[in-house]
């Protein structure tokens, strides 16, 4: 695991607009959350999305977000149904019974990001599926609870795939959690996959969007000609949770827990 930047540190005041932004962003990820069922299209969740945000005063975090090569992203919210992993694109694709649809939303508030991501099942899903939503969500803690000062970011990378792999079920190696606070993306990196022990060393004042991706089926992924959508190799079934977390003196924050969603 290299590390070639330094990691941002926030202050007490700057780690106070954390909270808010994500206390924002875990309150836009539960409305969206109250409009998803069978019927409705990931296109109307996207304007859920930007009515909750514009009501917050904030700006989504993740429109005309841009990477190299990519067209700018052109939505609120990332929508992503059964084997697409991450970054589907919403549009008038309507959900179904058995479908699970990862929503991951951020916001911008007041000079800071909240990121946070949820798979939501619609309606009666088979066993394999509820099998992968739980292994990603208790993995997502395993690695929380290793997010420590005095630990190293291999710690928490260890525990979400040991956690993964030995429930049977697959971590995907070509994406990445990351630093985040005044920019959507600051270092570090951060694979849910690593050695104990290994990178560089947590220290209070780092916040982290740790955000397990795991696929039933292989770890394997490709790319959509859209250049976004990030699927499944094999067509298996992909789930994913993020919070975004502090790192204090005295343990890890969860910035953008929410009761209602989460509880």
């Amino acid at each position: 695991m290299i590390q070639s930047r330094p990691i941002p540190r926030k202050s007490k005041q700057g780690i106070e607009k954390m909270r808010q932004s994500c206390k924002a962003a875990s309150i836009v990820l539960q409305k969206i959350s109250e409009g998803i069922k069978a019927g409705v299209s990931t296109i109307e969740l996207d304007k859920i999305a930007r009515r909750a945000i514009e009501e917050l005063g904030g700006t989504p975090s993740f429109l005309g977000y841009k990477l190299p090569r990519h067209p700018p992203y052109p939505a609120a919210i990332c929508a992503s149904i059964n084997e697409q992993v991450v970054h589907g694109i919403p549009d008038g694709r309507k959900l179904v019974d058995g479908d699970i649809i990862s929503i991951d939303v951020g916001i911008f508030l007041d000079g800071y990001h909240g990121d946070n991501a949820f798979t939501f099942p619609i309606g009666q899903i088979s066993d394999e599926v509820q099998h992968l939503l739980d292994i990603t969500q208790a993995a997502l803690y395993k690695g929380i609870e290793e997010a420590k000062s005095g630990n190293k970011l291999g710690d928490v990378c260890h525990a979400i795939q040991s956690y993964v792999e030995s429930n049977g079920c697959s971590v995907v190696r070509d994406l990445v959690g990351h630093g985040i606070g005044r920019s959507m993306h600051e270092e570090p990196q951060i694979p849910n996959y690593g050695r104990p022990g290994s990178g560089p060393r947590l220290k209070p004042g780092m916040t982290l969007a740790i955000e397990p991706m795991v696929n039933a089926g292989t770890w394997d992924v490709k790319l959509l000609e859209n250049s976004w959508t990030v699927v499944t190799a094999d067509n298996s079934p992909s789930a994913h949770f993020e919070h975004t977390v502090a790192i204090l003196s005295d343990g890890p924050e969860i910035l953008t827990w929410n009761e209602e969603l989460w509880g």
